[in-house]
């Protein structure tokens, strides 16, 4: 980034976008808590989850409030979950990050106005893949509000970013067909169980939508490799991958009301690969999506630079 933009300094441009990224990351820990639940995101206001008294907007500042507090409800004494604070941190971080990769990508000559939509679009997007990424590691769901809204946003704000639509559009369906007759389909048919959610897939389809076919298998592969290490590191650490909490809670009362003879229940479990148990290493049931999301992002911010050495690596005779 130059010195000097749009005629302020640019240490003063970065510092506005990071204290802009620790607010909307404020934000997103209402959103990471409450849709899962089915909550509104924007009422009540923001309250404590252990004692739900209404929390004071000087205990609401990013950051500052849970180091001054040392990580405890001024309210009740509860305990603050660290997930708060590193969730502002990524906001602020992701911000100045967008800001730096829409500069750098943008022409010298462009309008300001296309500098802001193509900030505030990619800022969007990381924002909503935060969320995704921390939803489904506790819960093992990708919401559609997020996913398929994301992938949306993606399709309405191509001409921002100068992609072309008949890429974005096919890769976009073609990403999530391709995952459903593989992972839900084929694989159903051989083994019996899906292999991969169709969260996932429209999580793909989020990624063909704001980056074409080689986003998609960007993320697709580079999820896959990050997933399987992730995976590795969890056995290695713990002996073995359980399930999240919350969703142990899920599937223990799914399996209630089956038993009870609620078909609705019974069908969900059917079609639910955490509620399966698989105890071997390739059968274990993790959160595929945080991972994927990890790929689009990586995409996002190193794409251009590392998708002409990838492809050039796969194109080079032997």
């Amino acid at each position: 980034m130059d010195v000097v933009i749009f005629g302020v300094p640019a240490w003063m441009v970065r510092g506005g976008a990071f204290v802009f990224g620790l607010l909307w990351g404020s934000f997103l820990n209402v959103v990471i808590y409450r849709l899962p639940l089915g909550l509104s995101v924007v009422s009540p206001p923001s309250h404590c989850p252990a004692c739900k008294k209404p929390v004071r907007p000087y205990d609401n500042i990013p950051v500052v409030s849970y180091a001054v507090l040392l990580g405890r409800a001024r309210c009740c004494g509860a305990p603050m979950s660290p997930r708060y604070v590193i969730v502002e941190l990524i906001g602020g971080l992701l911000s100045v990050g967008v800001l730096e990769i829409v500069v750098a990508r943008t022409p010298p000559a462009a309008p300001g106005w296309l500098i802001l939509a193509a900030f505030v679009s990619q800022f969007a997007l990381c924002l909503g893949l935060v969320a995704a990424a921390f939803i489904d590691w506790e819960h093992m769901i990708l919401p559609d509000e997020i996913t398929l809204g994301g992938a949306i946003l993606g399709l309405a704000t191509t001409p921002v970013r100068g992609a072309e639509w008949v890429d974005v559009l096919a890769s976009s369906i073609g990403a999530y067909v391709l995952v459903w007759f593989l992972f839900n389909f084929l694989y159903k048919k051989l083994r019996g169980r899906t292999g991969m959610g169709m969260g996932d897939a429209k999580l793909l389809a989020l990624a063909g939508a704001w980056f074409g076919w080689k986003g998609v298998c960007f993320a697709l592969f580079a999820g896959a490799i990050q997933g399987t290490l992730g995976s590795l590191v969890m056995r290695l650490v713990k002996g073995k991958i359980e399930l999240p909490e919350a969703v142990k809670a899920e599937v223990a009362e799914m399996r209630r009301l089956a038993e009870e003879g609620d078909e609705e229940a019974k069908e969900a479990l059917l079609h639910d690969p955490a509620a399966e148990a698989h105890d071997g290493f390739m059968q274990a049931a993790i959160p595929f999506g945080p991972f994927l999301i990890l790929g689009t992002l990586e995409y996002l911010f190193l794409g251009p630079h590392v998708m002409p050495h990838i492809l050039g690596f796969l194109v080079t005779p032997w």
